[in-house]
C-alpha cells in the first residue's frame, strides 16, 4: 500500500536516500524563508523608518555572498559539498537566532544581520547546486528539479499569509518572534538531516583563475554572465523595495502575506505551464516576451504605487518570470556544459556566474544609497525603478546571439526554478 501510494505521489522514479534527504531539507529552506524573509525586512524597516537602513543591509548581503561561495567552494573541493550545505543552514540559523536576541534593538546591527544572511545564502546554495548535479541522473534531474519547484512555490503559497496572520494576530512584536523562532527551528530540523547524508569527497584545488580564463575565450559564456549581472541590477532594489511599497500602502502584514498568496499561485501555475509546454526552440522568444512583461509591469507602479496596482503587478511578474526564468536558467546551464572542463570546473563556473549576478544586485542598491543622499527618496526611487527595472527586458539583447542549435529537446526546462530568491515576487 505504502509503495502504490508513494508511486502515485512521486511516479515510476527510483529515489534514493540522498535525493530524498535533499528535497526534504530544500523544502525545509523553502518554508522557513518564505515565512520570514519577507518580513525581515518589515521588522527592520519599522525599527527605523528608513529605506536607507534596509539598502544597508541589503548590500551587506549581496556583498557577503560572493566571499562565502569563494569559501563555500574551497571547502566543497577540499572537504565535501554537504559540508558548504550544512554550514549555510547554521548560518542562517545563527542569523534568526541573532534576530530574536537581538529583539528592538535589530537595527543596531543591520550590517551584521545582512553579512549573516549573505553568507548563509552562499554558503547553502554553492553547496546545494552541486549536490543536486552530483545526487541526481539523468533519469531522476526532471522529478527532483520539478518536485523541488512545487515545494518552492507551495511554500511561496503558505509562508507569507501564514507569517502575517500570526504578525497580525499577536501583539507587539511576539508575532514577528515567532515566526522567527519558527525559521530557527525548521533550520535546526534541516543541520539533523544533513547529517544523515552520505559524504561524497572531492579532488583537486580550486581554480577560479582557470575559469575566469574561460571568460575570455568562450564568448557564449561571456554573454551570459553579463546577462546575469544587468538581471542583478533589478533585482538588488526590486527584492526590497516592492515589499516595503506594498506595506507602505496597506500598513498591514496579512495584506503582504496575500501579495505574497496571490502572486506565488500565479507563478506556481505559471511554471506549471511553461515546464509542461515550451520548446526548447521557442526559448529566446520566451525570454524576450517574459522581459517585456517584467519591464512593462514597472509603469503600473512607478507613478502610483497604490495596493490594487501592486497587486496587479505583482501578478503580472509572477506569470512572466517563469517565462523568462525557465529556458534562461535551461541556457545558463547549457553553455556552461559546453564550457572548456566544465565537469572538473563546475564548482568555480557556478561561483563567477554568482559572482556577476551579486555584482549587478550591489550596483542597483549603491546607486539607491546614492540617489537618497542627494535627492528626495520619492523623487529617485521612481526613476531608478525603471533604469534597473529594464534589466530583465535586455538580456535577450545579450544572448540572443548565442547559437542554441545544440540543446535538447529534453524537460530540463524544470530546472528554471528560482535558486536564491531573485527577483521581487516572495516565492
Amino acid at each position: 500500500m505504502a509503495k502504490s501510494i508513494t508511486r502515485i505521489l512521486l511516479g515510476n522514479v527510483q529515489v534514493t536516500k540522498n535525493l530524498l534527504l535533499l528535497l526534504v531539507i530544500g523544502g525545509l529552506y523553502a518554508i522557513s524563508i518564505s515565512l520570514s524573509n519577507t518580513f525581515v525586512n518589515i521588522y527592520l524597516w519599522k525599527q527605523s523608518g528608513e529605506v536607507s537602513d534596509i539598502a544597508l543591509y541589503q548590500l551587506a548581503s549581496v556583498t557577503t555572498q560572493p566571499v562565502a561561495f569563494l569559501l563555500a567552494g574551497y571547502i566543497s573541493k577540499k572537504a565535501d559539498r554537504i559540508i558548504s550545505l550544512r554550514l549555510g543552514v547554521f548560518i542562517l540559523t545563527a542569523f534568526y537566532l541573532t534576530v530574536l536576541f537581538a529583539g528592538e534593538s535589530a537595527e543596531t546591527i543591520l550590517l551584521l544581520l545582512g553579512a549573516l544572511l549573505g553568507m548563509g545564502f552562499g554558503f547553502y546554495w554553492l553547496g546545494y547546486n552541486v549536490l543536486t548535479f552530483e545526487i541526481t541522473e539523468p533519469d531522476t534531474r526532471d522529478f527532483f528539479n520539478g518536485f523541488a519547484g512545487l515545494l518552492t512555490s507551495f511554500a511561496g503559497m503558505i509562508g507569507p499569509i501564514s507569517a502575517g496572520a500570526i504578525i497580525t494576530w499577536m501583539p507587539d512584536t511576539q508575532g514577528y518572534k515567532m515566526i522567527f523562532f519558527i525559521s530557527f527551528f525548521l533550520f535546526i530540523m534541516a543541520v539533523l538531516l544533513s547529517l544523515k547524508m552520505k559524504h561524497r569527497h572531492a579532488e583537486g584545488p580550486l581554480k577560479i583563475p582557470a575559469a575566469a580564463k574561460e571568460i575570455k575565450r568562450n564568448l557564449a559564456w561571456r554573454k551570459i554572465l553579463y546577462s546575469h549581472f544587468i538581471q542583478g541590477l533589478r533585482e538588488g532594489i526590486f527584492v526590497f523595495i516592492i515589499v516595503l511599497w506594498v506595506y507602505m500602502a496597506t500598513n498591514s502584514e496579512l495584506a503582504l502575506g496575500s501579495y505574497g498568496l496571490v502572486t506565488s499561485a500565479v507563478s506556481f501555475a505559471g511554471y506549471f505551464l511553461v515546464s509542461r509546454f515550451l520548446k526548447p526552440s521557442r526559448r529566446k522568444k520566451a525570454i524576450f516576451i517574459g522581459g517585456i512583461l517584467l519591464f512593462g509591469a514597472v509603469f503600473l507602479i512607478v507613478f502610483n504605487p497604490a495596493y490594487p496596482l501592486l497587486m496587479t503587478y505583482g501578478v503580472i511578474v509572477s506569470a512572466a518570470y517563469p517565462m523568462l526564468l525557465v529556458p534562461y536558467v535551461s541556457l545558463t546551464y547549457d553553455v556552461l556544459g559546453k564550457a572548456s572542463s566544465a565537469g572538473p570546473l563546475r564548482i568555480e563556473y557556478l561561483i563567477t556566474k554568482e559572482w556577476f549576478i551579486n555584482g549587478g544586485r550591489a550596483v542597483s542598491i549603491l546607486l539607491l544609497l546614492l540617489g537618497i543622499s542627494l535627492l528626495d527618496e520619492k523623487q529617485i526611487i521612481p526613476i531608478l525603478m525603471v533604469i534597473c527595472g529594464s534589466g530583465h527586458f535586455f538580456i535577450y539583447f545579450v544572448i540572443k546571439g548565442i547559437d542554441t542549435r545544440f540543446l535538447q529537446n529534453k524537460k530540463e526546462v524544470n530546472s528554471g526554478m528560482p535558486e536564491n530568491g531573485g527577483g521581487d515576487s516572495l516565492t
